[in-house]
């Protein structure tokens, strides 16, 4: 709500695939007074309809799916021409080694239980869990058909990455 707020001349379009979670955002766009130009629609990174997007953003969510070249090959496909992508994940080094300390065992222990579950449970080929690593990510973007990466910013927590076609 807030970006659609800060930014009144813009149009944000919201997809998850919880209904209830669509059901709820409808509501507190409405409550906002943004519903003119902040939408929602149950769906899956795989099934929005493709529209010429100048962003696309990914916040903390690539790295629990079963698909995550297909869902960043379905973003390419919708992106205006100079479009972004923005891929919002958690702060993972990409050896095992290099993720040990107090954050590294609270993302593996969630990535055991939530994410790599809930990508296998998806069918898809591949489970990449949150403490992917950036290497991990780069490949997804590659094998979607990706030319430009780059690490836009950083926080003990997050990595903010930028992909373009």
């Amino acid at each position: 709500m807030a970006a659609g707020q800060a930014f009144p001349n813009s149009r944000f379009h919201g997809i998850d695939s919880h209904e209830e979670s669509i059901a709820a955002a409808r509501e507190n766009a409405a409550a906002a007074g943004v519903e003119d130009r902040v939408t929602f629609e149950v769906g899956t990174a795989t099934s929005y309809e493709e529209a010429g997007f100048d962003l696309v953003c990914f916040f903390d969510c690539l790295h629990d799916m079963g698909d995550p070249v297909a869902a960043a090959r379905h973003a390419r496909a919708g992106l205006a021409e100079g479009g972004t992508v923005m891929l919002v994940e958690p702060n993972a080094a990409d050896r095992v080694e290099d993720n040990i300390g107090p954050v590294g065992r609270l993302y593996y222990t969630g990535s055991t239980v939530l994410c790599t579950a809930h990508a296998i449970s998806e069918g898809g080929p591949e489970a990449l869990g949150a403490q992917a690593g950036e290497a991990a990510l780069r490949r997804v973007f590659d094998d979607a058909g990706y030319g430009h990466w780059r690490r836009a910013a950083e926080t003990p927590f997050n990595l903010v990455l930028e992909a373009r076609a």
